[in-house]
């Protein structure tokens, strides 16, 4: 039985409007011009109605008049956490809260509808696959507003998810369509298909996504989702693809088929359908229709889809195994990021824009070595340019790893960020870059970092010739060695938007004379470095 946690309606409470008739009114004087404002309002008026005692078809009617505004609200004020580098300030996780909080809101409203419904008010009989449906819609944006700003979602809203399918399951209401007139495209959809819409967005390792994959895979799956059928048993025969399980009992997702023990609580999506679709969509791509031409929205060029389209179905429909499997360690490991500091590290010394070496002693570079910085001595080489932060490195292979932070405070890191990783088990730092970031319920950011080939030398480079004097004397940049096995030149890390193909440089090594050399290509870019090829003159 669905068990709704919901405080009791009070006679004290006052919303601005107690009908849809009102709310429509309050809705049409609502300025939207100041966003933060406007979130505020429908957020305090939509809490004050949930606890505003009325009937429960009525209550219903208003919810809906409400949705669309706040659809628009919503969508503009989480537009101020796009590409937020991670953790969050503490601006901005007000903003994540408050949408949260709108999203909960509007949750609770129809859950009141539900409870109604529930206790036998025969006016919203006819509604309740639709109450059902909208619980689960905005159930799934609570998630999804973590899943695109990168934080990792309290495990109830799981609870929350499977109790709603359950309940709607039981009453046979889960296949049931209804209308959503707010989506032009998709304009009906029932509890099956947007349960497993959120099923599947939070299987498709979202913390890997960019906020523009995410909105895509959004998209897709509100397309999609039809073609997923969500059964009791499974017969393994005859599907062309395992199918992915989840057990509705407990605090978690989906799962591989094979991790999952069969009970009554246990259902199975069929994939076999939807892994032909992805396929049928990347055969249509390679084909040269445009994603357009093969229904998948006007966003995005062929190889970026036909690479994404791939990726889905391995995530979805594909038993695999990567590369260079990460085994089950446990290592601490210091972190660094940034080309300066990464420099500083490797060097041993801070970078001295104008050449001209800082000195340090022994004593000194076994400090740095061991505390990350000089606890006396100089103080140009102070505690900012040699910071190290303490991190867990929790599986590793030569490709890459994953790392958890120990501390809750630290620098903020985004996608495709430099950083530097030396485990305590070895000598030397590696260079990578951040293949996707996240922060867990404690607080603490985790980050997938990919690492790039070749040992990493501190080097310096200054533009040389005629445009010498536009460019700053020298700037701090990475030489990574050539990587013979793997027949992989050297290549140059360098600051971003640095970069002219065809450009002369100076390289300058540690302690020894400038060798000149020419850019060749630029063979990755990130948030703040770009690795280019180059060749000696």
């Amino acid at each position: 039985m669905l068990t709704l946690s919901l405080e009791p309606t009070d006679d004290r409470a006052n919303p601005l409007f107690k009908d849809a008739s009102s709310c429509a009114k309050w809705l049409a004087q609502l300025q939207l011009t100041n966003m933060q404002l406007a979130h505020s309002q429908l957020l305090t008026q939509v809490n004050e109605l949930n606890r505003y005692p009325m009937l429960g078809l009525e209550r219903l009617k208003t919810l809906e008049q409400l949705r669309e505004t706040i659809g628009y609200v919503q969508d503009h004020y989480s537009g101020k956490l796009a590409s937020k580098p991670l953790p969050l300030n503490e601006s901005e996780l007000m903003v994540l809260f408050a949408v949260v909080q709108l999203w909960h809101a509007l949750v609770s409203g129809y859950q009141r509808c539900l409870q109604d419904y529930m206790a036998d008010d025969r006016k919203l009989a006819k509604h309740a696959a639709l109450l059902c449906q909208r619980c689960l819609l905005y159930s799934g944006l609570e998630i999804f507003e973590h899943l695109r700003v990168g934080y990792e979602f309290d495990a109830k809203l799981w609870q929350q998810l499977h109790g709603l399918y359950a309940f709607a399951e039981e009453r046979d209401l889960h296949t049931v369509e209804v209308p959503d007139p707010l989506n032009s495209e998709h304009p009906r959809s029932s509890c099956q298909g947007v349960y497993a819409r959120i099923l599947l967005a939070c299987h498709a390792r979202p913390a890997e996504l960019s906020r523009s994959q995410l909105h895509l895979l959004d998209a897709w799956l509100t397309q999609w989702s039809g073609t997923v059928t969500i059964a009791r048993s499974y017969n393994p025969g005859t599907a062309e693809a395992l199918p992915l399980a989840l057990d509705m009992s407990s605090a978690h997702g989906l799962w591989a088929v094979k991790l999952i023990q069969p009970g009554g609580n246990v259902r199975y999506l069929a994939m076999s359908q939807l892994g032909k679709l992805l396929r049928e969509k990347i055969t249509l791509l390679q084909q040269g229709k445009t994603p357009q031409q093969a229904g998948l929205g006007s966003q995005g060029n062929s190889r970026d889809c036909i690479d994404f389209l791939k990726f889905l179905h391995q995530c979805w429909c594909e038993e695999h195994s990567r590369f260079g499997e990460r085994p089950p360690i446990t290592l601490d490991a210091q972190l660094c990021s940034g080309i300066e500091d990464i420099y500083a590290h490797l060097a041993g010394k801070q970078f001295n824009p104008f050449g001209r070496g800082i000195n340090i002693n022994r004593k000194e570079r076994e400090q740095i070595a061991i505390y990350g910085r000089v606890l006396q001595g100089d103080p140009d080489l102070n505690e900012q340019k040699f910071r190290l932060e303490n991190w867990h490195l929790e599986n590793g292979s030569i490709l890459g790893a994953r790392l958890t932070r120990k501390d809750t405070i630290g620098e903020r890191l985004s996608y495709n960020q430099l950083v530097a990783v030396r485990p305590d088990n070895a000598e030397t730092f590696t260079l990578g870059a951040t293949a996707w970031t996240r922060v867990t319920c404690a607080g603490q950011l985790q980050i997938g970092v990919r690492f790039l080939p070749g040992a990493a030398e501190a080097i310096s480079i200054c533009a040389s010739g005629i445009n010498a004097a536009s460019m700053e004397k020298h700037v701090p940049a990475l030489l990574l060695k050539a990587v013979p096995a793997l027949k992989m030149p050297p290549s140059l890390i360098i600051p971003r938007s640095w970069f002219q193909r065809g450009r002369v440089i100076e390289i300058v090594h540690p302690g020894s004379g400038p060798q000149l050399a020419k850019m060749g290509l630029s063979v990755e870019r990130g948030t703040d470095f770009e690795r280019v090829s180059f060749t000696l003159l």
